[in-house]
């Protein structure tokens, strides 16, 4: 509902700005209304002033910026707030600034309200809490750190004056920070994986930035507001009831969720083998199985299907597609089948024809992908798992980089780096159009991925290389097979023991 205000100024509510401003058209897209609303001000108590736009930086997020101001004291503050959808894992941004580099410490972030920054080297950690979804740079955020911890010294001199002495030193090493004079590392952690950091070096590697994306947990899924469903007590202990073949007695266990349990029993056992055999045990080897889950985005009860079948020159996978009936989120995956491979396997394709561009690819999670010629390189994680075409993941990388390293397209980027960009977007086009052969490779530490050749033999096809190699000790840490420890599990859910 609308009212006016004491100047004339027509103020609307919020529910009211976010709909008109959903509802505008895309003639005013170039244009984006500011909305107003009356707010309270936490300084003296008076109603203020919210300004509110919804905008959209350019091939990255939806974006609310908002800004008070009050008349009567004249406060004034200003926040970003993200109007996107949550996105499906969370980020963990990591950026190593040298000493005396201040063109690092320029980098432009986005803080989600969600997003922790942790400095390790003075065991500091700003909490979501502490400063909500900004948009700044590096020293920005350390700076305003520095005014926030000053902002109470006088007091904590009169009640605490060792604690304020302490802070006073601490102050000082966080200065020298902000000011380039020590080197650190700046992490950026956000649960909600709407933070981001600036790459400068974008489309290629920045030898200083790493990125690594991960799955929600329970407590972070629930901080974040969303439905987390909790884990009731003996939920994945099977009674003797469901597991016991028609014995005649009451089941406790509904049907659907008897296969589920069993499933989770082959994973705990740490035998993949099983796995698909285990969730499938009450159909058909190639009827689709229903399986209970919760949706990724809004959190509620939604349902899995899945069936395992064998890929021809590849492995057993089992094919997975979830729809949510309360919000409409749909996603498909394909996961690999049968035992962790002894090996990595390294894919190298060389694509000269059109054909090559229609053959099916599978890309895992743990993949990477380099295109020499273009120096293009996207560490394991980066896209997810796909099933695609080479065409298709061209594709998918393109609108990939263009939506995570949106700042190399706004109105303040420098030119010569929007020239760079260009140039990578002349590149990739030369890619699909074929106007020089390319090569394509897909470096899986955990072998999950495949490219299909195009001759009824592997041997045959010589434009496809496939090589084994041994893991190193880092790539099993990353996926946590040093510590894997299956004996204790083994043991307990061996079905030979009484």
């Amino acid at each position: 509902m609308a009212s006016s205000g004491d100047d004339g100024r027509v103020v609307v509510d919020l529910r009211s700005a976010a709909e008109s401003a959903a509802g505008a058209g895309e003639e005013d897209a170039h244009a984006p209304p500011v909305h107003e609303i009356e707010s309270l001000c936490m300084r003296c108590g008076e109603n203020g002033t919210s300004r509110l736009l919804l905008t959209l930086i350019p091939h990255f997020r939806e974006v609310v910026l908002m800004a008070f101001e009050c008349p009567h004291c004249g406060e004034r503050n200003n926040e970003i707030q993200f109007a996107g959808q949550l996105q499906p894992k969370g980020c963990c941004y990591s950026l190593e600034v040298p000493s005396g580099q201040l063109e690092i410490l320029n980098r432009q972030v986005v803080k989600s309200d969600s997003a922790t920054i942790k400095i390790p080297e003075l065991d500091f950690e700003i909490p979501p809490e502490a400063q909500r979804g900004t948009l700044s740079t590096v020293e920005g955020i350390i700076m305003r750190a520095v005014d926030e911890l000053k902002a109470l010294q006088d007091e904590r001199k009169k009640v605490d004056p060792q604690k304020a002495e302490a802070i006073d030193q601490f102050l000082v090493k966080l200065r020298s920070l902000g000011s380039g004079e020590a080197a650190f590392t700046f992490i950026l952690d956000d649960p909600a994986g709407n933070s981001f950091i600036e790459n400068p070096h974008a489309p290629s590697s920045d030898p200083l930035l790493s990125v690594r994306f991960y799955e929600r947990t329970r407590e972070q899924q629930a901080a974040l507001g969303y439905l987390a469903e909790t884990e009731q007590p003996g939920e994945a202990v099977l009674p003797d009831s469901a597991v016991g073949s028609n014995s005649g007695g009451l089941q406790t266990e509904p049907h659907g969720l008897v296969g589920a349990v069993a499933g989770r029993r082959a994973i705990a056992q740490g035998n993949p083998d099983e796995v698909s055999a285990a969730l499938c045990r009450y159909a058909a080897p190639e009827e689709v199985d229903v399986l209970p889950s919760s949706c990724g985005a809004c959190g509620g009860q939604c349902e899995t299907r899945f069936f395992s079948t064998k890929i021809p020159y590849f492995r057993e996978v089992i094919v997975m597609a979830t729809t949510c009936d309360i919000c409409g989120y749909r996603n498909s995956e394909l996961k690999p089948g049968g035992e962790i491979p002894a090996k990595g396997k390294k894919i190298t394709l060389h694509v000269q024809n059109a054909k090559d561009l229609t053959r099916d690819v599978i890309k895992s999670d743990s993949a990477s992908v380099k295109v020499p010629e273009v120096e293009l390189e996207l560490a394991s994680g980066t896209l997810g798992g796909m099933v695609t075409t080479v065409e298709g993941l061209i594709v998918k990388i393109c609108e990939a980089l263009k939506r995570i390293h949106g700042f190399q397209f706004g109105d303040s980027t420098e030119e010569w780096k929007k020239k760079n960009w260009e140039d990578f977007n002349d590149r990739l086009a030369k890619l699909l159009s074929l106007q020089e052969p390319w090569t394509l490779i897909l470096d899986d530490g955990l072998a999950a991925s495949f490219v299909a050749p195009a001759t009824d033999s592997l041997e045959d096809d010589k434009q496809l290389t496939i090589e084994e190699y041994q893991r190193s000790w880092q790539q099993n840490e990353e996926f946590g097979l040093n510590d894997m420890d299956t004996s204790s599990a083994d043991v307990a859910y061996n079905p030979n023991n009484t």
